[in-house]
């Protein structure tokens, strides 16, 4: 559990690092390079980059990209976007897993409103976990939160168990049904990360690329994760921002 609090807070500490540095103007690949230097002066690895063929240390999805965007030289940041950033750090054979979407000024209404009300959905996920809870218990405040609100749940990715490996089971739904699913206990490690997008259709598609995953209707989507701890009393976020 130490390991992987200490694998936690620098997966955190580099995506503030990120979020710090987030310009108009700014590349992919000046956002892949920073999180590359980051990662190693806090003595870890960018699990990403190379996994199963990932070209980069860091995921980076703008505005209709949903998730597994691939940083490039080419892709130049501009004001109003949506940038969603997804670090993983391994240290010492532990991972943390975080992500964030930040908002390039100037931000429109729509806009604001998805980014709080995916924050919101990571949050109510997390709420539910303690000993004995029921992965559905997660999916399902999550999906009503959203639905509520006027957003969609993308449902072909989720969150998953992490220790040792980046990606193990369970997997981690965002919509589903109360009282339904694996029940947890206390000491399971997994990520909470919803993706969100504007409207009801979630929907995605695959690029030629094989990673990226965009919006099939072109619409905003918005990500926030966690790595968290389950515990006795409810759960433990190893992601928190410094």
């Amino acid at each position: 559990m130490d390991a992987m609090r200490r694998a936690g807070r620098v997966a955190a500490a580099t995506l503030s690092r990120v979020g710090a540095a987030l310009r108009p103007g700014m590349t992919g690949g000046e956002l892949d390079a920073l999180v590359r230097r980051d990662t190693a002066e806090r003595g870890a690895r960018p699990a990403q980059l190379g996994y199963h063929g990932f070209p980069a240390a860091v995921c980076v999805s703008v505005n209709d990209v949903a998730c597994h965007g691939i940083p490039r030289a080419t892709e130049v940041l501009a004001p109003g976007d949506l940038v969603s950033v997804d670090v993983t750090s391994e240290l010492g054979g532990w991972h943390g897993d975080t992500c964030a979407t930040f908002a390039l000024e100037p931000l429109g209404p729509d806009a604001a409103h998805l980014l709080a009300t995916a924050e919101r959905c990571r949050a109510v996920g997390i709420a539910v976990l303690r000993d004995g809870a029921r992965l559905g218990d997660v999916g399902h405040a999550c999906g009503e939160l959203a639905r509520r609100e006027g957003c969609s749940v993308v449902t072909e990715v989720g969150g998953h168990g992490i220790g040792r490996r980046m990606h193990q089971p369970p997997h981690v739904h965002h919509v589903g049904r109360r009282g339904t699913g694996r029940r947890l206990r206390a000491g399971v490690a997994l990520t909470v990360e919803p993706i969100l997008v504007l409207g009801n259709d979630a929907s995605v598609v695959l690029d030629d690329d094989g990673w990226t995953m965009r919006t099939r209707a072109g619409a905003l989507s918005a990500q926030f994760e966690h790595t968290v701890l389950v515990t006795a009393e409810g759960a433990e976020v190893l992601t928190r921002a410094p």
